[in-house]
């Protein structure tokens, strides 16, 4: 019997967090896994944080994921890579964007955007960075960052033995079919060959 896997994915709103939850959740049902969804996304305006909870299986009760819990934790920002990062497990793992994209706190000065953030995650969880949106923009739009990460997070954690091209044709809009599929390529290949990409 396999044991639930449990994923978080973390993002701000705008960064399209919920629609790789969607086709995340869609390929593993259409696997034939048992899997149960949360979303919470009360902020999910443009800026706002945003986060999701992915929990699949033979059987899964419970959607929830509670603190050091998550086995993964796919984070489109670095910022929310370490507000989030105590619900990681022991020897779980973090698939993160290297992005920084200022709360409203920050751009008023109130606070500071932490250095150092992806250091920090490495020296506390095993942590595949990748440089999303630049791979977004070689490909030509940088609206397909959250698809890029979706491909890396698809390699970094072993899910290549389910066919998420059609899952992806199926859910995005039919006009950016071959946009999303060229994103979650790439990504695939920035984790698969780290020295041909650009990767961190």
């Amino acid at each position: 019997m396999r044991d639930t896997t449990s994923l978080m994915l973390v993002g701000v709103g705008g960064q399209g967090t919920v629609l790789v939850t969607s086709i995340l959740s869609k390929g593993l049902v259409a696997a034939g896994h048992d899997v149960k969804m949360a979303e919470v996304h009360g902020m999910a305006q443009r800026g706002g944080s945003v986060s999701t909870q992915v929990r699949y299986g033979d059987v899964v009760h419970s959607p929830i994921v509670g603190k050091g819990g998550a086995d993964v934790l796919a984070a489109f920002e670095t910022m929310e890579a370490l507000r989030w990062l105590e619900f990681v497990k022991p020897g779980g793992k973090v698939v993160v964007n290297d992005c920084r994209i200022p709360s409203a706190p920050i751009l008023t000065g109130q606070q500071t955007y932490p250095e150092g953030i992806i250091e920090i995650l490495k020296s506390k969880v095993d942590t595949t960075a990748i440089r999303a949106a630049d791979v977004a923009e070689q490909i030509g739009d940088p609206r397909v960052v959250n698809l890029v990460l979706f491909g890396a997070l698809v390699e970094a954690i072993g899910l290549t033995y389910i066919d998420w091209e059609p899952v992806i044709a199926s859910t995005v809009k039919k006009s950016f079919v071959d946009l999303n599929l060229a994103a979650y390529r790439a990504g695939r290949r920035v984790v698969a060959h780290p020295e041909k990409e650009l990767s961190r």
